[in-house]
This record gives structure tokens, sequence and C-alpha cells, in this order.
């Protein structure tokens, strides 16, 4: 039997929820908390070799690229050295989960355009305030995904001992 109370979604907020769905950050959340973030996602659409964002930004949004093609890469000294490059359904700039954070990595769109829906720090935060279920399951997502990258930072640095010292990762300086 049908459930006549049961909130029903349009075809629009359905599609949402299925791209949110294939978002690591996102696939834990019910449609109803995905709901949540709805009024708050805003399309941008960027050309290329546009900036999303650069390092040592403040991480103000988060960003979820429909489609296009985004570079990540860092600069060391007058050079950029590319990390990766990321395609639609991955998620960028997820720092802004946590307050008072800057962007590690430049971000810049390379295929000839990008589309994403943007969700400002802000609103994410108010969201977590009122529901802190949503805020959990995220945030134990983040760290699952911060997990991997250190797991992955250990592996290329056991493969290439010698170029760099473990302890600068921990603040610590080499004696």
């Amino acid at each position: 039997m049908i459930n006549p109370f049961k909130k029903t979604y349009t075809t629009y907020e359905l599609r949402i929820f299925n791209f949110l769905s294939g978002i690591r950050l996102f696939k834990n959340l019910t449609f109803k908390e995905m709901s949540y973030f709805l009024p708050f996602m805003h399309e941008r659409n960027f050309q290329k070799d546009e900036v999303v964002f650069f390092r040592d930004d403040p991480s103000h949004a988060l960003y979820l690229l429909k489609r296009g093609e985004v570079l990540l890469n860092i600069d060391v000294n007058d050079s950029f050295e590319s990390l990766t490059s990321v395609k639609g359904g991955n998620v960028l700039g997820e720092s802004c989960l946590l307050e008072n954070s800057k962007r590690q990595l430049n971000a810049i769109v390379i295929s000839e355009s990008a589309q994403f829906y943007v969700i400002p720090q802000d609103n994410i935060f108010s969201i977590f305030e009122n529901h802190a279920r949503v805020k959990t399951k995220m945030l134990k997502e983040l760290a699952m995904m911060y997990n991997e990258y250190n797991s992955n930072l250990f592996k290329a640095y056991r493969s290439s001992f010698g170029f760099f010292h473990l302890s600068q990762i921990y603040g610590k300086e080499r004696p």
C-alpha cells in the first residue's frame, strides 16, 4: 500500500539525488537527507583553462563536478606538478567540510567546459548544525577519504624512500 504521507520528489529532484548518490561524500545519505542541500546547490559553468580555485584559497564551497574534466596540481617554486585529473561525478574542495580550512591544490578546467553544482560552506555548516546524522555520515566519509590519501602517501614514500622525510608531514623538523 502507498503511504499518502510519504514525501514524493519531482523528476528533477530524483535526477539530482541520483547524481549525489554517485558522489562519495553523499553516497550514504537518504533522499530526505540529500534534499536539505537542494536549495543551496548553485549551478556554475567554467571554460577551458579557467581556475576553479587556487592552493591556499579559503575553502568556502564544495564543488560537485557534473560534466567536464579538471586538473589538480600543486605549485612547487615556479612550476606546477600535475597530480591527477578528475571527471564528472567527482567532488572537489572537500576540505570545506572543515572549519577554517584552505585549499591544498589548484583546480583548473582542462576540458572545453565544466559544469558544477556549488554548495557554499555556510549552508553546509547550517545543515550540519540542524542535522547531526548528515554531519556524522559526511565527516565519516571524509575521514575515510583522507585515510586513503595517507595510505597512498605512505605507499609512495616507501617506494621512493629518501626523497623527503616523513617527519616533515607531521610538522617536525628533521634533527
